[in-house]
């Protein structure tokens, strides 16, 4: 969870700086998956610190889009993808 939550956060910046025109979408994902897991203090913590975590890393590296950017955003749907059918396949029974 905390690394989808990470995922999350680096989509939110990098497909604001390269143009998805998305708005809040991968930060209501987070809401989302936060409001399913309804986790409580320290664990609640710790979801919204690795948001912020894959946020702020990408903040600091990327200004604007690149290519090397495009690049992590493809990987991040795929692994984002890859563990919320984990995460599903896993507890949806």
């Amino acid at each position: 969870m905390q690394r989808l939550a990470e995922i999350l956060g680096a989509l939110h910046y990098l497909r604001a700086i390269c143009g998805a025109n998305e708005g809040q979408t991968w930060r209501n994902e987070m809401q989302a998956l936060i409001d399913a897991d309804a986790p409580g203090g320290d664990r609640r913590e710790r979801l919204i610190g690795s948001f912020n975590r894959g946020y702020r890393g990408f903040q600091q590296t990327y200004r604007t889009c690149t290519p090397a950017a495009n690049i992590a955003i493809r990987r991040y749907l795929d692994e984002g993808a890859k563990i919320a059918r984990d995460i599903t396949a896993r507890y949806a029974n």
